[in-house]
């Protein structure tokens, strides 16, 4: 995978990611996954993406370049990693959802627990970068040369297993349709309508 890849616009990018691998490396080992749910944001036009409002401290890494790994704390209680994508200036990433555990499974299980099931292990986006085992320290990691996260191509996923759906869990324009999963695909986590949302024009997946 090269950086012309990953510059485009998030929502061109992210049915795009599926299948591609994650690989993270640590004192612990090394544990791959196959993403198998993406969601994009669209930066300073997205009033559900935390650059909306703008670049800080927090979401610098989301004004690029391409190829990074942007870490946030979710409610205080979970990791998120997002591919970086875009030019540069122009805040734009995917947040990785969900994907299934292809390398580095015992680990994966260690850090999720014993008795979660397989396809439950990266299932989410914090239960994906806790099975991973990435937090703040890769924040900004850079994905195509880097040594300790690495995305890299997997095997092409043909358009027909494709699904679009509403986003999950957010407030502000949670029914756009940008989020991309494996249909039947049991990895993919459940649609969830924040409570603070109204119901979306459109049921996700």
């Amino acid at each position: 995978m090269n950086v012309d890849f990953l510059a485009h616009p998030a929502e061109e990018v992210a049915p795009k990611l599926l299948g591609s691998i994650l690989t993270c490396t640590t004192p612990e080992g090394t544990v791959s996954i196959a993403i198998t749910e993406t969601e994009a944001y669209s930066g300073t036009a997205d009033p559900a993406s935390h650059a909306y409002r703008g670049r800080t401290p927090r979401n610098a890494v989301m004004f690029g370049p391409a190829g990074h790994l942007y870490v946030y704390r979710s409610h205080g209680l979970h990791w998120c990693a997002n591919v970086v994508t875009g030019t540069d200036g122009a805040a734009s990433a995917v947040l990785i959802r969900a994907g299934r555990v292809i390398e580095g499974q015992e680990l994966a299980r260690e850090r999720r627990g014993e008795k979660v099931e397989g396809p439950r292990l990266a299932r989410g986006p914090g239960n994906f970068c806790q099975a991973l085992g990435i937090t703040a320290a890769h924040n900004g990691m850079q994905l195509l040369t880097g040594a300790s996260v690495v995305l890299t191509e997997g095997e092409p996923v043909p358009a027909a297993l494709i699904r679009v759906g509403p986003r999950v869990g957010v407030s502000k324009a949670h029914d756009w349709q940008h989020r991309f999963f494996l249909t039947g695909d049991p990895t993919v986590s459940a649609y969830r309508l924040s409570p603070r949302a109204k119901p979306p024009a459109t049921p996700g997946g």
